[in-house]
């Protein structure tokens, strides 16, 4: 690589700033009415300001919660109960200049923490988000999404949230951009601990003081909410401590205020004061504010727990047991509660009741006809046999393990599991190493955090015959709840052209117990052989599906496409599914549906219904979506008449769909196809991945009428 060889033009200082386009600023204005529920803080120069209470956000964290939980929806509460202090401390000091967009960005790289700044701005009537809207958090109706969003709600957020991490390296591009354009607007940005493991992170701590040195960055205030605790446990504990990186903030040129008790709500409101004020004292030394929290603070159970209470510990059943009203009273510190929120927790509590009471009179459900799990509880299976078979495999983690389904494997193995935070490009990168020394590696996470973090890790991986294997779930909308930023819509196109790697998209508990055992065999034999065994990637949902999609007598082969569904020749198929009308033969004309993961199990109820309707049918699992079984599509087409409806939770570009019939038609195969899938789109929040697949047409009703407009 050369070296720059030209010197640096000089730059007259009348043309050292240029502003940016002007364009409407979706963001709202000022919160026009007074607090509804407010607490009092002492400035600097000793007045006084009215605050959002702290309080009331975690009463109504819990309360929106809980609403979200029945629907179906995960939640957290421990981040923003940790976060409520600093968060109103914050918003308070913006919302004194008027307009406070003039004098701040703000920047929440706390993703888990954002439903404390709904109910935040519910308090405010901020961008006239109301307590009442705080009900419909995490629906497909609602703009309050389970992370912020800007194209969901563009006059609440300014910049989305989610992946861990990512928001401050932004927050670093806001503050460089206003010094360009010579606005002296002070950047805030959040975020906690366990995001500060993340490597994209780390660069922009190490890069905005060095920037603010050079007098390109304008104000930048960070605050780290430091509790040690991370999604999975403790960070010291389960990972690593950060205490040692944190003690190098000054010296990375940063100045360092520290607030040891976070959930102090002067203690946080100074903080956070002098800290703005001392930004824009000196704009070339950035502040951060180390403020020492305690995850779930206010409630002493999750204060306790491993987790610090990450996800909300309460059910549908604890509202008319009275544990949501013991939860909520404790977070009040037992006063009564405000009549609105009283009226909130007695309408949860006459739901669950009257849902109870109707359970109790209706009869006893009959044993569900299949049987049902998540498909990654396969994976671990696999790899325990394996492990005490004596083949070397190691789990390589960061931090999502209970979620990804491995955590069997760490329980029975802890001497071969290692976790490296939440930091995804290392847990690839460091899975690499263990390869290159014999070892089999697995690693794991969400789908939508491996691909677009993990990538350029896994090409170097395979460009060093250092193979692995990982385990990424939550694939497309199957993370419902979470929203866009957590729904991986690209993974197959963004892993399927890279050399030596194969994407393998199993449908059930039983398949994905099978493919991992397979992947670990011939992993295993081909480095045995001298050769480079090939990185495989699974993909996997997050909700129940049949613990098995296998007909009665039938094998997995890799690399080879099954027949599930529909009106097979001849054949007696039911088995874990329940039975199908096959009085239809393949011979008679119909059509092919191929699909894959997730999208399995949509397929085969559309089956079941065009089935009886009379469209003879057949449904694929092309687990192998990136390199296809050509010659079973290939066949069944012919024998069917060329009709083909592919189907999945995925962008339309460089999906399954398009590679298959890209491939299809370079092997001759006439072929008549309806590919269905998501047209250029983000997702939003939904309390399951069925309002999605109905949203973006590729639910079972979906996949029906595209058959029937080719049959």
């Amino acid at each position: 690589m050369g070296a720059e060889s030209a010197p640096a033009a000089a730059v007259d200082p009348k043309d050292r700033f240029r502003p940016g386009m002007a364009y409407p600023n979706p963001l709202a204005g000022n919160p026009a009415g007074a607090l509804k529920y407010p607490a009092t803080v002492k400035r600097a120069d000793g007045s006084t300001l009215q605050v959002a209470c702290p309080v009331a956000t975690r009463i109504m964290v819990a309360l929106m919660d809980y609403d979200a939980v029945v629907g179906g929806a995960a939640c957290h509460w421990g981040g923003p109960a940790a976060l409520a202090e600093l968060m109103s401390a914050i918003h308070g000091v913006m919302f004194a200049k008027n307009p406070w967009q003039a004098s701040f960005n703000f920047v929440n790289d706390a993703g888990h923490t954002e439903n404390g700044v709904y109910a935040l701005k519910a308090n405010y009537g901020y961008a006239g988000v109301t307590v009442g809207d705080l009900r419909g958090f995490r629906s497909i109706s609602s703009k309050l999404t389970g992370h912020g969003e800007g194209h969901i709600f563009p006059e609440g957020v300014m910049i989305s949230n989610g992946p861990l991490g990512s928001g401050l390296p932004t927050a670093q591009g806001l503050a460089m951009a206003d010094r360009l354009a010579d606005k002296q607007r002070t950047t805030i940005c959040v975020i906690s601990d366990g995001a500060l493991y993340e490597g994209e992170a780390k660069e922009a701590v190490s890069a905005i003081p060095g920037f603010a040195a050079k007098g390109l960055s304008a104000p930048f205030v960070m605050v780290v909410s430091d509790n040690d605790t991370k999604l999975s446990g403790r960070c010291s504990a389960d990972a690593f401590a950060q205490k040692g990186y944190f003690d190098g903030f000054e010296a990375q040129g940063w100045k360092v205020i520290r607030c040891e008790q976070g959930n102090d709500l002067q203690a946080a409101f100074s903080a956070i004061e002098s800290a703005v004020a001392a930004a824009e004292a000196d704009p070339t030394k950035p502040v951060v504010v180390w403020a020492k929290t305690v995850k779930g603070y206010g409630v002493a159970s999750t204060v306790k727990s491993a987790s610090g209470g990450h996800g909300f510990p309460l059910g549908g059943p604890d509202a008319a047991s009275g544990k949501l009203r013991a939860f909520v009273s404790e977070i009040n510190g037992g006063k009564p509660l405000a009549p609105q929120f009283e009226e909130w927790l007695q309408t949860q509590e006459n739901a669950a009741k009257a849902k109870a009471e109707k359970a109790a009179a209706a009869p006893a459900p009959a044993a569900p006809a299949v049987k049902k799990d998540k498909i990654q509880a396969g994976f671990p299976k696999a790899m325990i046999a394996a492990a005490k078979n004596g083949i070397p495999v190691v789990s390589v983690s960061a931090d999502l393990q209970g979620s990804t389904g491995v955590a069997p494997f760490r329980a029975a193995f802890p001497q071969f599991s290692f976790e490296v935070g939440i930091a995804e490009s290392n847990m690839v990168s460091v899975a690499a190493g263990f390869s290159k020394q014999g070892y089999v590696p697995v690693v794991d996470t969400f789908a939508q955090f491996g691909v677009t973090k993990g990538l350029l890790p896994l090409c170097m991986a395979n460009l060093s015959q250092a193979p692995v294997i990982a385990v990424y779930s939550h694939t497309g909308f199957q993370d419902a709840a979470d929203g866009a930023s957590h729904q991986a819509l690209m993974y197959l196109a963004m892993t399927g052209s890279i050399p030596h790697t194969v994407t393998y998209c199993p449908a059930s508990a039983e398949e994905a117990e099978w493919a991992m055992g397979e992947a670990i065999r011939r992993f295993v034999e081909t480095r045995k052989a001298g050769r480079m065994p090939e990185s495989v990637v699974f993909f996997c949902g997050r909700e129940n599906f049949p613990v098995s999609i296998k007909p009665e007598g039938a094998s997995y082969a890799w690399g080879k496409a099954m027949v599930v569904a529909g009106g097979v020749e001849k054949a007696t198929f039911g088995g874990q599914l329940g039975p199908i009308n096959l009085s239809l033969s393949i011979a008679k004309p119909g059509v092919v549906i191929s699909a894959n993961g997730s999208m399995v199990a949509t397929a085969v109820k559309a089956a079941e219904k065009l089935v009886a309707s009379g469209v003879n049918c057949v449904v694929l699992n092309n687990a192998t979506a990136s390199h296809p079984d050509v010659e079973t599509h290939k066949k069944l087409l012919e024998q069917m008449g060329g009709k083909l409806v592919t189907v999945e939770d995925h962008q339309l570009t460089g999906g399954a769909g398009e590679v298959l019939v890209a491939k299809l038609v370079a092997a001759g195969a006439k072929v008549k196809a309806k590919i269905l899938g998501v047209h250029g789109e983000f997702g939003q929040s939904a309390y399951t991945a069925d309002e999605l697949y109905k949203k973006h047409g590729i639910g079972v009703d979906g996949i029906v009428a595209a058959a029937q407009s080719l049959a």
